[in-house]
């Protein structure tokens, strides 16, 4: 099948799912707000468009605000939405203006507060991996320091959505393989720029991470994010491939280029008490996809709901709320970035067995589900505008600043 036979396809994907909930949707209105009808796609860009529509739930009325965006179209990409740094945060229309995209969506789920862990700095980087521009930015933490709801079964924070370098969309999951060399030993990296260490080993940290404190890094457990932070901690700043500097808590304060903080806890910090100033020590890291290997231009962290056509079993069907979503589709050749409207009337949103099943129904063969609540919204440019706009509604009445999202970009 051609790409323009599919593209073809998913025009008349959304048509069939605008048609089967159409009649649902009046009968569910009854006693409640009006519905903002269907409208017709509107172009953003050259290959990008913009429509919204109303999809009928359990608990109510959703209003969903959808781009697609066909990476087959020679102007258009797509890549990381982010601040300059994994700890930051920022709003979503600021970050696409910033970076001159003409739409986009809030991205991964993130360190929001900690609250259980008083007087120590939320770091506001996200959890899953990161990738902009092809540069790796970070690796994931462990599953239980998540933020975020339930993973559902068989999933983990090392699940992304990306885009290759073959300009392709696919989910894949992507682990840290790294390790630290010095004249003494080998160790397994266990960390690069998270706010979540595991528990007994050393992270790193580089230039990408920001400024923002390192305590967050030592607290909590593989399983238990609430746990109190470890009391055995070691720093150690590595400059030109040697030691410089240590501490017996990690710090805080920007990061110079070709210089990269190890950062450990437990048996970690032990490893690194052994170290001495002018000690050779290599740190190596790469991000290792367990798909086909093909590098990526973009990927950041959420989890699957949609593989294959089908469905995650054990989706969660009972928690409504308001969602972002991004769902792949004709062989990853297209992609719908989905956010649902945060107005007090739609306010009720849709669970992810619903998420999944309205991504379906626009035409995804895949789907992976992005921060959702008073984080979701969606930008995008209007007719002659240089700065995009906010299309939906923010349920917290204002954008919400996070970490990263996904950029659409359309030039020359």
């Amino acid at each position: 099948m051609t790409g323009r036979h599919k593209r073809r396809g998913a025009g008349r994907s959304v048509l069939a799912f605008l048609t089967a909930f159409g009649a649902l949707a009046g009968a569910a209105l009854v006693g409640a707000a009006p519905a903002g009808a269907a409208q017709k796609a509107v172009k953003v860009a050259p290959g990008v468009t913009y429509e919204q529509f109303d999809i009928p739930a359990a608990k109510g009325v959703a209003h969903a605000h959808v781009l697609s965006v066909d990476l087959d179209h020679p102007r258009v990409r797509v890549d990381l939405l982010y601040p300059g740094a994994v700890a930051s945060r920022a709003a979503v229309s600021r970050m696409a203006d910033g970076q001159g995209a003409v739409a986009g969506v809030n991205g991964d789920f993130f360190n929001i507060s900690e609250t259980q862990h008083p007087g120590v700095e939320a770091t506001g980087a996200s959890v899953g991996p990161a990738i902009a521009a092809g540069r790796t930015l970070k690796a994931a933490v462990p599953d239980g320091q998540r933020f975020g709801p339930a993973l559902p079964p068989g999933t983990t924070t090392e699940d992304v959505f990306g885009v290759g370098t073959d300009g392709r969309a696919r989910l894949d999951r992507l682990a840290l393989d790294g390790s630290i060399s010095t004249a003494e030993a080998r160790l397994p990296l266990g960390g690069l720029n998270q706010y979540a260490l595991p528990v007994g080993s050393v992270g790193a940290f580089t230039t990408e991470w920001g400024d923002v404190s390192r305590v967050r890094a030592t607290c909590g457990t593989d399983a238990d994010r609430a746990a109190p932070c470890s009391t055995d901690t070691y720093e150690v700043t590595v400059r030109s491939g040697r030691v410089v500097s240590a501490a017996d808590t990690p710090g805080s304060g920007r990061i110079a280029k070709g210089t990269t903080v190890l950062v450990g806890r437990e048996a970690g910090a032990q490893q690194l008490r052994k170290l001495a100033t002018g000690d050779a020590v290599k740190v190596e890291r790469r991000l290792v996809a367990a798909g086909n290997g093909m590098p990526y231009r973009l990927a950041l962290g959420g989890y699957p709901v949609l593989t294959g056509g089908r469905p995650l079993p054990g989706l969660d069907d009972t928690a409504s709320a308001v969602r972002t979503a991004v769902g792949i589709a004709d062989g990853g050749r297209r992609v719908l970035l989905l956010a649902l409207d945060g107005a007090p009337d739609y306010r009720s949103g849709l669970t992810i067995a619903e998420v999944a099943a309205a991504m379906r129904r626009l035409g995804s063969q895949d789907a992976f589900s992005l921060d959702g609540g008073g984080s979701s919204t969606l930008v995008a440019r209007k007719a002659g505008a240089s700065s995009v706009s906010v299309r939906n509604h923010p349920s917290g009445g204002a954008e919400r600043p996070v970490p990263n999202g996904i950029g659409v970009f359309s030039g020359s």
